[in-house]
């Protein structure tokens, strides 16, 4: 069974943008799921950084990016790849690299 993923972004005390979207894959445990998740509202929150320069709110700093599961935070901040990480997609994974260039800071909610 797919999984579904969720997000919302707010900027003040309005949210601005949100979706629940099914995912393309099925994901074989909860933190896979969730780091597909935290991925694809990574592309979400890159996209929203460029429109918020275009009208002139340039984001300075990482945008926070609440995830509930600890490992699949884990995930992302280890760049080895594991026995129980080698089979998700390697298109989820650049994640990494906008945690690393600080574009997206990833918390525990």
């Amino acid at each position: 069974m797919k999984s579904t993923s969720g997000y919302a972004f707010s900027f003040g005390s309005g949210v601005f943008s949100c979706a629940s979207v099914k995912q393309h894959s099925v994901a074989i445990s909860t933190a896979e799921a969730e780091y597909v998740g935290a991925s694809e509202a990574t592309t979400q929150a890159i996209w929203l950084r460029f429109v918020l320069e275009d009208f002139g709110e340039l984001q300075t700093e990482a945008t926070p990016l609440m995830v509930d599961n600890t490992y699949a935070i884990a995930i992302t901040k280890n760049h080895v790849f594991h026995q129980k990480t080698k089979h998700i997609n390697r298109r989820y994974h650049f994640i990494r690299e906008a945690l690393q260039e600080g574009v997206i800071d990833l918390r525990y909610k």
